[in-house]
């Protein structure tokens, strides 16, 4: 029988999977308020905007996989650890 489940990839890559999906989408919607706030709504808009959001991408990947260790050090100060179920 043929499963219509898409494949998951295993646990181990969500190190890289959680900061490369939380970049493009932080990246692109900053990048784009920017862009928006800058040139308004201009008929170059969506060009200007993706040319800002791969270098802004560009940092924030690398920068994302440099502090996410950090602020999860930070953020696990900071609250009570979750009760075992």
């Amino acid at each position: 029988m043929l499963s219509l489940k898409p494949r998951r990839l295993p646990a181990r890559y969500s190190a890289v999977l959680m900061p490369l999906l939380l970049s493009i989408l932080m990246s692109g919607i900053v990048s784009f308020i920017a862009t928006l706030k800058t040139v308004g709504l201009a008929g170059e808009l969506v060009a200007l905007w993706l040319g800002a959001w791969r270098v802004s991408w560009l940092i924030a990947f690398p920068a994302l996989l440099l502090v996410l260790p950090v602020v999860r050090r930070i953020v696990a100060m900071l609250v009570e650890p979750a009760p075992p179920h």
